[in-house]
């Protein structure tokens, strides 16, 4: 079973997208604290960490980019997400694998986390 670490601020997106993957089978860890994003990507042993831009006044780039100058972070996948126009091009700089706009069709979403899981698999 695939482990996810959402990083999301909003209390009922997070909640939301944390039952739609568990229910599609997923192990599921949910924060709200950008600043512990690190440390739960190695204690939990996440295979995918999805990443809201703007998590209680931090910028996630921010977050992107400490994900990825980490050694033990670095080759990890990270799915940013955003409602901010423009955003897509500014997290895929700061190292995001991919980016989904928010609000999303929930099956895009689902199949963009299974489609960036299959990749790091392969």
């Amino acid at each position: 079973m695939a482990k996810i670490l959402l990083v999301e601020d909003d209390h009922n997106l997070g909640l939301m997208i944390r039952d739609i993957l568990e229910f599609k089978g997923y192990d599921i860890i949910l924060s709200r604290k950008p600043e512990n994003t690190i440390k739960d990507i190695i204690e939990n042993d996440v295979d995918l960490i999805l990443l809201d831009k703007l998590i209680y006044g931090v910028d996630g780039t921010d977050v992107c980019m400490k994900i990825r100058n980490t050694k033990a972070t670095a080759n990890k996948p990270v799915l940013m997400m955003s409602a901010l126009h423009e955003s897509r091009t500014i997290c895929l700089k700061a190292g995001a694998t991919d980016f989904i706009y928010k609000p999303f069709e929930m099956k895009v979403f689902q199949d963009k986390v299974q489609e960036l899981l299959e990749k790091t698999t392969i």
